[in-house]
């Protein structure tokens, strides 16, 4: 019988110096008929938790543990208290995401469950990838994964239909200023379903690294004081950045705890982390490393909610044409396209700051889509073959959304020109920030 989660809370060491007194999480996995869930002590005034309510700064690391250089980040003055996230203990600092991140929270329910009938449609999950190209941005050793989810394999040739193959050899092209350099397409495409999201036990901290200090924006004064949400496109683009983080940390977090239900332990011997609720703490905690991750991965979710909004039109029009697939497939498609959030105008709150920040730089948003291709390109850096997978799909995902919400002059791109790879990871994208954030939702109700 698969075993559930039980939560202990228990008191840290004298070693916690930030908080001494804070509860830590113990997990047990004991057959069903054994367990009832605890709930964990609330984060509330009265535990010693209450959210800041005058302006701080507070330095903090990027999310990896290989970083040189300390980013500040502002919360917000207010005179009462601020809004709470339902997936995290921590106060937003951008209060304009509020009502954005609260038709999220109150669609997700119906609209969840849509992404896992999309999964299975061939037009979002195969992607042709280079799975052996060489990282050109971090001198390495070579890493091997000891656990077999770390592989995946290329799917036989007659499972590829036709018309994906040929749209993506024709589509394909070399833009030099474009946003995405997406992978030379070939044979080998390989399937999301076969080889879904999982915990691997790779430690990609010293990629992360790279992304956040080299690839994200910090030269200027007020990135230092606010690498978030100072009044800059280039604060949107780190918080768009740490989102995607954020998400791949909820994914990781979601992979540790199927495979402690599967089978009751992690191995230390091939997995770096065994407890998802400290890794949850750790990664996407209101005391974690960066406490503002939750409210990054709302911002992003809705770039990519504007960014499929913006391709509605054509998505429907190759439903219309065949390309996505048979009636029954347009459905689900058209199930989501139609679905009440994406016209929701809450969603555009992110969409719109990053615009209106662009307009006030035009001449300078070429280094948002050198840094955009850098992001997917470093992927080639990851040396687990899965994470690699699925690294390439998101980042191209969000890479797709800020060319629909930019284009070349911050007005919005042409989605006439948006190639079929880049349309599947825009909407697979999306479906995996709506299970990151439902991981969130999951931990906080422990």
């Amino acid at each position: 019988a698969k075993s559930k989660l039980k939560i202990e809370p228990t008191r840290c060491s004298s070693s916690s110096l930030l908080h001494p007194n804070k509860p830590t999480i113990t997990m047990k996995f004991l057959p069903l008929s054994a367990i009832a869930m605890v709930a964990l002590p609330s984060l509330t005034p009265a535990n010693g938790f209450a959210p800041p309510t005058s302006s701080a700064f507070i330095t903090t690391q990027p999310p990896s543990s290989h970083q040189s250089t300390h980013v500040a980040f502002r919360v917000s003055s207010s005179s009462s208290p601020l809004s709470l996230l339902k997936a995290s203990t921590t106060p937003l600092h951008d209060e304009s995401l509020s009502p954005g991140i609260t038709a999220i929270d109150t669609s997700l329910p119906s609209l969840s469950p849509l992404f896992t009938s999309l999964r299975s449609l061939p037009f979002f999950r195969l992607y042709s990838c280079d799975m052996l190209a060489s990282c050109e941005y971090i001198p390495q050793e070579l890493f091997e994964c000891y656990t077999e989810s770390c592989e995946i394999y290329p799917i036989d040739d007659d499972e590829v239909p036709m018309d994906i193959k040929s749209n993506d050899f024709n589509e394909h092209e070399f833009e030099l200023d474009g946003w995405a350099r997406w992978d030379m397409p070939s044979d080998d495409y390989y399937d999301t379903l076969q080889f879904p999201e999982d915990y691997t036990g790779y430690d990609g901290s010293e990629v992360w690294g790279f992304i956040h200090n080299r690839i994200g924006f910090h030269e200027e004064e007020a990135l230092v004081r606010d690498e978030y949400d100072a009044d800059s496109w280039k604060a949107d683009f780190n918080k768009a950045v740490s989102g995607l983080h954020a998400m791949v940390s909820a994914q990781v977090v979601r992979g540790m705890i199927e495979k402690l239900q599967e089978t009751g332990e992690l191995d230390p011997e091939s997995y770096q982390w065994t407890d998802p609720v400290e890794e949850y703490e750790r990664r996407l905690g209101a005391n974690g490393e960066t406490p503002e991750a939750v409210e990054n991965m709302y911002f992003t979710m809705m770039l990519l909610l504007s960014g499929v909004r913006a391709a509605r039109d054509r998505l429907l029009q190759d439903c219309d044409s065949g390309s996505i697939g048979d009636a029954e497939a347009c459905e689900t498609l058209r199930s989501i396209l139609t679905h009440p959030l994406m016209d929701d105008p809450n969603i555009d709150a992110a969409s719109r700051r990053l615009k209106d920040h662009a307009l006030r730089d035009t001449n300078n948003l070429w280094e948002a889509r050198m840094r955009t291709r850098d992001l997917m390109r470093i992927m080639n850096c990851v040396q687990c073959n899965k994470c690699r997978f699925h690294g390439k799909i998101s980042t191209l995902g969000l890479s797709t959304a800020l060319q629909l919400t930019l284009g070349r002059q911050g007005m919005g791109g042409d989605v006439a020109k948006i190639h079929r790879v880049e349309l599947a990871a825009l909407v697979t994208t999306m479906g995996k920030f709506a299970s990151g954030i439902e991981l969130c939702y999951e931990m906080q109700a422990l």
